[in-house]
C-alpha cells in the first residue's frame, strides 16, 4: 500500500507541475484520491476527515482570491502601478526597494498568489516603462511570494493548514513571525543586491539624459475606498481570532464590500469573480490532502517520525525547518505542509510547527518545483515578456535559501 501511496501523489504532483493542455490539477488529484480509497490507501472515514479538516481553509482561499480579483478590479494595482512608475530618474536600487516593499505587503496581505498573478505584470511593465532592467524586478516577485508569506495566517495556504496546530491567536502568531519576516525580507535584498549588482548600477551620464522623467500630468486616483476595505479586512482578520470568527468569513465580507461597487461601476462581473475564486483548484487541495494522508499513514511517515524532533530546541527548530525546505523541493510545499504536520500529531510544540512553515515558505525559493506560486510566476513572467533563467533562479536560491531559513528560524527561537 505504501507504494501506490507514493505512486500516487507522484502521478498528482507530476501532473500538477506539467499542466498538459493547461488542464487543471484536479484532473488527475481527483481520481487519484478515489483511487487511493477505493484500493486502502485510505479508509473512508480517514478521507472525509481529512476534506472536513481542509474544508475552512479552502473556503479562505477562494474567498481571498476573489478579494484580491476585486482590488485590482477597484484600481488597487492601477494605483501601485503609478507608485513604482513616479519620478523614474531615481534608478534602478529605489525600484527594486519599492517592488520589494509593496511586494511583501501584497504577499502578507493579499497572500501570495496576488503577488505572483497581479503584481509581477505590473513590476514587468513598470521596469519596462522606466528603461531599466526587468530580471532584478520580475525575480523579486517570485521570492517575496514564497519568503514574505510568513508574516500572517493568511498569507500563504500552508500558514491557514497550520496555523490550528500552532495554538496562537491571529495577533500572536503575527507578533511572533513579525521579527523572523522583516529579517528575511532584509536578507533577500541585500542578496539581490549584489547578484544583479549589474544590473542595478547607475547608468552612465549619458544613458541618464535618455531615461525619462515618467510623471503623468494625471496620476492614477488613490483607491481609497478599496483601501479602506482592505485595511478594515485586516483588522478583522485580528478581531475575528479573538472571537473565534474564522478568517473565511471576514475574507468573504471584504470580498463583499468590494464587489457591490465593482459590479456596479462595471469593473468585473460575476463570471469574472468565479473563475477568481478559481474552483478547480480548491478541489485540488482536497484531493490532494486525502492522497497524501496515505503517504503520511504509512512507512514514510514512520521514517520520518524518527527524523523529527520533539523538543522544540534551536536544534530541534533548525532540523524541522531543513527537513521541511529539503521536502517542498522534493514534493512541493503544499503537499511537504500536509505530510509533515501529520507526522508531527496533534500537540506538537509551537516552535517546531513556526519552524515547519519557515521551511516550506522560504525553502521552495530554491527549485522551480518548490511551490505552485513559483511554477504560476514562470507562466505569468513568461507571457510577460520575461523568460525566466534556470540559471539566474538557481544561483538565486542557493545564495538566499539556506541563509534565510537558518537565519528566520535562529530569529523565531529567539523571539519565542
Amino acid at each position: 500500500m505504501s507504494v501506490a501511496a507514493i505512486l500516487l501523489v507522484a502521478a498528482v504532483l507530476v501532473f500538477a507541475i506539467a499542466r498538459p493542455r493547461g488542464l487543471p490539477e484536479i484532473v488527475v488529484a481527483g481520481p487519484a484520491a478515489l483511487v487511493a480509497v477505493a484500493i486502502g490507501v485510505v479508509t473512508p472515514q480517514q478521507a472525509w476527515s481529512e476534506v472536513t479538516a481542509l474544508a475552512p481553509t479552502v473556503g479562505f482561499l477562494a474567498a481571498i482570491l476573489v478579494l484580491a480579483h476585486l482590488a485590482d478590479a477597484s484600481g488597487v494595482f492601477t494605483w501601485v502601478a503609478g507608485i513604482l512608475t513616479r519620478d523614474g530618474t531615481r534608478g534602478p536600487v529605489r525600484l527594486l526597494t519599492l517592488v520589494f516593499a509593496i511586494a511583501s505587503v501584497t504577499t502578507a496581505v493579499l497572500s501570495l498568489d496576488a503577488t505572483v498573478v497581479l503584481l509581477t505584470p505590473v513590476v514587468i511593465r513598470a521596469a519596462r516603462t522606466l528603461r531599466m532592467p526587468v530580471r532584478p524586478h520580475a525575480y523579486a516577485t517570485a521570492h517575496l511570494s514564497n519568503s514574505a508569506s510568513t508574516l500572517l495566517p493568511v498569507s500563504n495556504l500552508t500558514n491557514l493548514i497550520a496555523f490550528s496546530a500552532t495554538g496562537l491567536t491571529f495577533v500572536h502568531f503575527t507578533a511572533v513571525m513579525a521579527l523572523p519576516w522583516v529579517v528575511t525580507i532584509a536578507l533577500e535584498w541585500m542578496v539581490f543586491r549584489i547578484i544583479f549588482r549589474r544590473d542595478l548600477a547607475p547608468p552612465d551620464v549619458s544613458e541618464a539624459i535618455e531615461v525619462p522623467r515618467v510623471s503623468s500630468d494625471v496620476p492614477p486616483p488613490v483607491p481609497i475606498a478599496a483601501l479602506s476595505v482592505l485595511a478594515a479586512t485586516l483588522v478583522g482578520f485580528t478581531i475575528g481570532g479573538l472571537v473565534g470568527v474564522a478568517p473565511g468569513w471576514v475574507a468573504a465580507a471584504g470580498a463583499l464590500a468590494l464587489a457591490v461597487p465593482a459590479l456596479r461601476g462595471g469593473h468585473t462581473t460575476p463570471r469574472r469573480m468565479l473563475f477568481a475564486a478559481d474552483l478547480w483548484f480548491c478541489a485540488f487541495v482536497l484531493a490532494l490532502g486525502v492522497v497524501v494522508a496515505g503517504v503520511a499513514a504509512g512507512p514514510i511517515g514512520d521514517w520520518l517520525g524518527g527524523l523529527l524532533p520533539e523538543q522544540a530546541s534551536l536544534a530541534g527548530m533548525l532540523t524541522v525547518a531543513v527537513i521541511a525546505a529539503v521536502a517542498a523541493n522534493l514534493l512541493n510545499n503544499l503537499p511537504a505542509t500536509l505530510l509533515l504536520l501529520a507526522v508531527l500529531g496533534a500537540g506538537a510544540p509551537t516552535g517546531l510547527v513556526l519552524a515547519l512553515l519557515i521551511g516550506v515558505n522560504l525553502g521552495p525559493n530554491l527549485t522551480y518545483v518548490g511551490s505552485l506560486a513559483t511554477m504560476l510566476w514562470r507562466r505569468v513572467a513568461t507571457a510577460g515578456g520575461c523568460r525566466p533563467e534556470l540559471g539566474t533562479f538557481t544561483k538565486l536560491g542557493l545564495a538566499t535559501t539556506p541563509l534565510t531559513v537558518v537565519a528566520a528560524t535562529t530569529v523565531l527561537w529567539l523571539v519565542l
